[in-house]
């Protein structure tokens, strides 16, 4: 027992290290930011997936340890509350599972904690701590106004002749006030996601993973409940000011969550036709280069909504 213990806090805390070295990098690799960021979780999901709450939680405080000593406390709260929180509360739920009787099951099986759950609890935690960092930060609608302006100028130096009216920049600035914090939290979501999903797949491959390999296509939905979040979050999005960017968000990051349900139930829907490899390319493409066939999806995942449970035998995974 001594020795698991062991190999568990050293294990979380390599994982750790790891996971705020990926941060750094980051800040010195602009062009894959985003990708070092969401890889920073990794290690903490590996840890926790394999190796218990007890290396996570090592994990999570020898990253930011590493981060507040190497860069500052404040870019180490920031990574706090955006990834490593996150990567090891998801590796905690993804471990719980009870007696498959207590929810009118068979004996002697485990029920495992839903799919749809983990996901939505990730859109929440994504939308709390980007709440966290822009209460930290300062965040307004000055941030978005100088961004819409630099885009303005750029295109200024490449097309002298252009030159839009006020109305149509004060326009612009206030589309794009809500849309920073949704795509942000949106592509958040999604990125945290495929890191829990490579971190269970590694896990697995080692045979250090308790829960069951999941069929996703067909279990990956998103609770019901997370319709009224994400309805509450468009309602406010007409208040203005901060509760308009904090319905945004919360547009973003549950959207976010119906968006991939919404693939995996179209993976699901088209399993065994002739045709679904080239579709699926289509689809993921057009939603890369277009944008907008992304609401289908969406619209898909919301009138699919459902909690299934991975149910095994007792000692098996």
């Amino acid at each position: 027992m001594k020795n698991w213990r062991r190999t568990s806090l050293i294990t979380g805390a390599l994982a750790g290290v790891t996971a705020a070295l990926l941060s750094m990098g980051a800040n010195t690799q602009s062009s894959l930011a985003i990708v070092l960021y969401a890889a920073s979780a990794l290690p903490i999901l590996i840890a926790g997936l394999g190796w218990g709450n007890a290396a996570a939680l090592t994990a999570i405080i020898a990253a930011g340890a590493t981060a507040a000593s190497l860069i500052s406390p404040y870019f180490a709260l920031l990574i706090l509350v955006v990834t490593l929180v996150p990567a090891g509360w998801l590796s905690h739920l993804a471990n719980l599972a009870r007696p498959a009787s207590e929810l009118g099951g068979p004996e002697g099986a485990l029920a495992w904690y839903p799919l749809s759950d983990i996901l939505s609890h990730l859109a929440g935690l994504v939308t709390l701590g980007m709440i966290i960092v822009a209460t930290i930060i300062g965040y307004d609608s000055s941030v978005s106004d100088l961004m819409v302006d630099m885009v303005i100028e750029a295109v200024k130096a490449q097309e002298p002749l252009y030159n839009p009216d006020a109305a149509a920049i004060a326009q612009l600035k206030s589309m794009f006030t809500l849309a920073l914090p949704l795509v942000q939290g949106a592509i958040w979501v999604v990125m945290l996601f495929a890191a829990y999903y490579v971190a269970t797949r590694i896990v697995q491959m080692s045979g250090r993973s308790v829960r069951p390999r999941e069929d996703i296509p067909s279990s990956l939905r998103m609770h019901r409940n997370a319709i009224f979040i994400f309805l509450g979050g468009l309602i406010l999005t007409f208040l203005g000011g901060a509760p308009a960017a904090i319905g945004a968000l919360v547009c973003g990051t549950f959207g976010a969550g119906f968006l991939v349900s919404g693939f995996a139930s179209f993976h699901f829907r088209t399993r065994g036709k002739s045709w679904r490899l080239p579709v699926l390319w289509i689809a993921y493409l057009s939603v890369l280069v277009f944008t907008i066939p992304a609401v289908f999806f969406l619209l898909s995942g919301l009138t699919d909504t459902r909690r299934t449970i991975a149910v095994t035998p007792t000692g098996k995974s």
